[in-house]
């Protein structure tokens, strides 16, 4: 079989392997983004979902408009735009997408042409990464810190690169470094957006996970000239399976996600679109966030504290102030490819570094934790075992 070129070449996501994986019960996790379960607003939903088939059944089961449903889409918008300042009633629109990889992959279909070059941070989120290989584009990786993308480096790439239609970053708790950009990094990336005239996707599934410190306002919040994409989601606030994310940014970008979106999926799930809406509307979701913070700041702390107990010091990590990773970087010349393959024979799982590179071919001495999903007992457990593995590679 003859496939396309734009698919030909793309890699499994090894995040999705691992999920794969037979269901060992002494394997521990680390691997998935996934939120943990205790987060989910079950008996809530339950008590909504039954309502809205006994009084909406017809409604819910029907085909909706690839908007979104206007409820959830109304309610979306005045928390985003009150709260965040992300949503400007007077320029914006706000389109319902089937999680927020979906309202990447759109962004990549309306704006990118074979051949234009995106400027991603390096590492980044392995599903948009893939979402623009799709499209034919060069990517070009910036490297980040505990701060973010390092603004001298981009310029260079802006001003050297071909055809950069693009940015791409997840500015807050980034995926997989849990790092987040600082303001004024913030400010300097859209402003040299707009000296160099190419438009930002800004990705943020996990900004309102904060556990600690203050928040930083979003890129978005700074644009005044709709040069911002906003890519949000209700995974990791709701529940992942729900799929349902959404794309904020100007009324002509919109126009354009909408149709992208008809030649799709058509519309989003509109069952879970209307639970989502009544929960927003029953619900203090500000109180439900604080809730699973809660719940995330412990298992972080454990985390961090039997890293710090466990591990040669020879091996460096981040201190997130929220999100759901913890990166690890070991000295150069070790291979987070080969530590994982040694830690799955040991009954644990991670991601190397690898699979978020720009360049995926390339040996990364990285990997990265999950902390939201084990429990504080398999964090104890599955630390324990990756560092008797990792202390014995590093040496």
């Amino acid at each position: 079989m003859e496939f396309s070129n734009r698919i030909s070449s793309l890699k499994p996501s090894a995040i999705r392997e691992i999920l794969k994986m037979p269901n060992d019960p002494d394997l521990i996790s680390f691997a998935a983004g996934n939120p943990a379960p205790d987060s989910f607003p079950v008996d809530a939903m339950k008590k909504i979902a039954a309502n809205i088939f006994e009084t909406k059944a017809a409604s819910a089961l029907q085909y909706g408009v690839s908007e979104g449903y206007t409820p959830l889409r109304d309610i979306t918008k005045e928390r985003m735009g009150k709260k965040h300042n992300v949503f400007k009633e007077e320029t914006d629109d706000l389109i319902i997408t089937s999680g927020g990889q979906q309202a990447i992959e759109m962004t990549a279909k309306i704006l990118l042409n074979e051949g234009d070059s995106v400027i991603c941070e390096d590492p980044a989120f392995v599903g948009a990464l893939n979402a623009l290989r799709s499209y034919g584009v060069n990517l070009v990786g910036v490297p980040v810190d505990n701060d973010g993308m390092l603004m001298d480096v981009l310029e260079e790439k802006l001003k050297t690169e071909k055809n950069i239609k693009l940015i791409y970053t997840i500015p807050t708790f980034q995926n997989p470094t849990g790092t987040t950009m600082s303001l004024s990094r913030r400010k300097k990336l859209l402003e040299l957006a707009e000296k160099y005239d190419v438009m930002v996707l800004e990705d943020s599934p996990y900004f309102e996970l904060r556990f600690r410190g203050e928040p930083v306002p979003t890129i978005k919040s700074l644009d005044e000239k709709g040069r911002v994409i906003f890519c949000g989601s209700y995974s990791k606030i709701l529940s992942p399976g729900i799929r349902i994310g959404f794309a904020c940014a100007s009324k002509e970008i919109i126009s354009k996600l909408t149709v992208a979106k008809q030649v799709s999926d058509v519309h989003t799930n509109l069952f879970f679109q209307m639970l989502a809406a009544e929960y927003l509307k029953e619900n203090d979701i500000d109180e439900h966030i604080a809730k699973i913070c809660d719940i995330y700041r412990v298992k972080l702390d454990k985390m961090l504290e039997c890293i710090e107990k466990a591990f040669t010091k020879k091996v460096s990590f981040t201190r997130p102030e929220g999100g759901l990773f913890v990166s690890c970087t070991m000295p150069d010349g070790f291979d987070g490819a080969e530590l994982t393959n040694r830690a799955k024979a040991a009954k644990v799982a991670i991601v190397p570094g690898c699979t978020f590179a720009a360049d995926d071919t390339k040996i990364y001495p990285t990997f990265r934790l999950n902390f939201s999903l084990p429990s504080l007992d398999e964090i104890e457990r599955g630390i324990d075992r990756l560092a008797k593995v990792l202390n014995e590679y590093v040496g």
